[in-house]
């Protein structure tokens, strides 16, 4: 059965309040966006880290959560962040993909673009698998 990416990202209120939009996402790779705002930013017009960091976070559970067995859920237990160029503009579109999917762990890695396709950052987590 397909999946709304969008109302995936409706169930994050964070994400949600952010304005990180999930435009595509099947259990092999999850794609998204966040518009440079001043809001978002830091001194100099810079989008702040923690920015791409929750587009990040964002993508990486929705990714997670499609990999996951039936009935279980999950929650993000590890998060490393690499920044590689600032964004003063524009909109950083963000691509994650599984490393591993396990019965107690699942690892995904988000690519965050800036509107050049350039690399401004790549975030790593391990996401635990909870079952009940």
């Amino acid at each position: 059965m397909p999946v709304d990416p969008q109302a995936l990202a409706q169930s994050m209120p964070f994400a949600v309040a952010l304005g990180v939009e999930v435009t595509a996402a099947v259990p092999e790779e999850v794609r998204g966006r966040l518009g440079w705002t001043p809001e978002r930013c830091t001194t100099g017009g810079v989008l702040h880290g923690a920015a791409l960091m929750a587009l990040g976070d964002t993508l990486g559970a929705v990714c997670a959560f499609l990999n996951l067995p039936p009935g279980a859920s999950t929650t993000t237990i590890e998060s490393k962040t690499n920044f590689f160029r600032a964004v003063r503009g524009g909109h950083v579109e963000g691509i994650t993909r599984p490393l591993h999917v396990g019965r107690r762990v699942i690892v995904v890695q988000t690519d965050v673009m800036d509107a050049d396709g350039r690399r401004v950052a790549q975030v790593t987590q391990t996401q635990a698998v909870l079952t009940s």
